[in-house]
């Protein structure tokens, strides 16, 4: 009876190993490596990125990159490196120019050139002014991403009503001046020109004509440990545009994008903003819009406009798989067809030189002219070490410093060298702090 149990046993399981050879048990389905992106980019550019990240998941099912609005720049800076110290760090950020000494300082970060082998990516295909900002003795520690500079937009309809020539934007102080007064005087607008980001606008000033912002080759050859801001040149800006709100010919406009309104409502003519601006001010505005080159003071050595944006970072703590699916996500990015796409979506520069060749060959500079001005204004300065950019670790409280002075001058309470030599103070005392954690 036992004999014909064990018997039976042993063909149930014969039976049942036989069903699994021919009809194997399902495996688990495997998890996609996924993939945390922060970034900074809201309302309109969203879609933008979005666009991006779906069309590399659909190419990839075994990576899943997942986007996540994190706040503006600066919030996107300190939650970044809140999660380092944490040790929760995403995957990639997305961290504009300003924070680029913090992350170089922070020990946190893989640079980007380190994760791929010679060859994978052609570096010298970088747009050469981006490659500059971001590279270190000439090798990329970030990813190009959403690169911009700043370029003067104006109102074409209402240089006519003013009798001025739509065609003949200034291209100096001089003559920002004199058609801005002919804009007042004529009654066509109550003031005639604001600015976006006053404190980058003010960096542009020093790269464009070639004026060091701070010592140590504006922090490139060491750390900075004193701002130059305050010195005749820097006073000489806040002096004109002192002037030139005093003559209603300026209203000071606030922080980042808040000026794009009045602009956008005829408030004013010209506005200097960045060029990520272009796609959303063409598309809202019921006007003629126009874009130029900045305007410049004469007698100065020929400097470049300085880009601006943000770059991707790669933090450290995730494992080699990760890495592996990290690098597929970059080169999906600067790929040709999807930088020049996130160019026409949102008006940031291609990140390559095979991007531009792309949108050259599709026309599509020819049919958005505006979209051109940035590249000949970038492309045909003069590299300097002066022109590069500025690298600061306290970089965002620097240019809030420089902000509070602004408007301290522009009210009236401090002349403009009061108000640089009260900004300049602040700025050094903060370097010194931040270069103390890295002596």
């Amino acid at each position: 009876m036992v004999k014909s149990r064990f018997s039976l046993i042993a063909v149930l399981i014969g039976l049942f190993t036989l069903t699994l050879w021919w009809n194997p048990l399902p495996l688990a389905a495997q998890e996609p490596i996924k993939i945390t992106f922060w970034h900074a980019m809201s309302a309109r550019r969203m879609p933008a990125v979005n666009r991006i990240v779906e069309g590399f998941n659909k190419a990839h099912p075994g990576i899943q990159v997942e986007p996540q609005f994190t706040g503006k720049y600066k919030e996107v800076l300190a939650k970044t490196i809140a999660a380092v110290k944490a040790g929760t760090p995403p995957h990639l950020a997305q961290i504009y120019e300003v924070g680029t000494q913090t992350m170089l300082d922070s020990g946190a970060i893989v640079p980007v050139f380190e994760l791929f082998k010679p060859g994978e990516v052609d570096w010298g295909d970088v747009i050469g002014p981006i490659h500059d900002y971001y590279a270190v003795d000439g090798k990329l520690y970030s990813m190009p991403f959403n690169s911009s500079t700043s370029i003067l937009y104006y109102n074409k309809d209402l240089f006519r009503k003013a009798g001025l020539n739509p065609n003949k934007p200034p291209s100096t102080w001089e003559e920002v001046e004199k058609v801005g007064k002919r804009l007042v005087e004529s009654g066509v607008v109550p003031h005639a020109l604001s600015f976006g980001w006053p404190g980058w606008q003010f960096e542009q000033m020093h790269t464009l004509h070639n004026q060091f912002y701070a010592n140590n080759k504006n922090g490139r050859a060491g750390r900075a440990t004193k701002v130059l801001i305050n010195g005749d040149f820097g006073v000489k800006v806040v002096e004109k545009w002192v002037d030139l709100a005093r003559k209603k010919i300026l209203i000071y406009g606030g922080e980042e994008y808040r000026a794009n309104d009045a602009f956008l409502a005829g408030k004013i003519a010209m506005l200097f903003q960045s060029t990520s601006s272009v796609g959303s001010i063409t598309k809202a505005a019921k006007f003629e819009v126009g874009t130029s080159f900045l305007p410049r003071f004469q007698g100065y050595e020929r400097g470049n406009s300085v880009v601006g944006g943000a770059t991707i970072w790669v933090l450290k703590g995730h494992s080699q798989k990760e890495y592996d699916a990290i690098k597929e996500f970059l080169k999906w990015m600067i790929r040709p067809e999807v930088t020049a796409q996130w160019h026409k979506d949102t008006g940031y520069f291609p990140a390559t030189n095979s991007a531009v060749k792309l949108l050259l060959d599709e026309g599509w500079f020819s049919q958005h002219p505006n979209h051109l001005t940035a590249f000949l204004q970038i492309l045909t300065g003069v590299k300097t070490p002066a022109s590069q950019g500025v690298r600061l670790g306290p970089f965002v409280a620097i240019r809030k410093a420089f902000r509070s002075a602004l408007e301290k001058a522009i009210q009236g309470t401090l002349s403009p060298k009061e108000a640089l030599d009260e900004a300049a103070a602040e700025a050094n005392r903060l370097l010194s702090e931040y270069n103390e954690l890295y002596q």
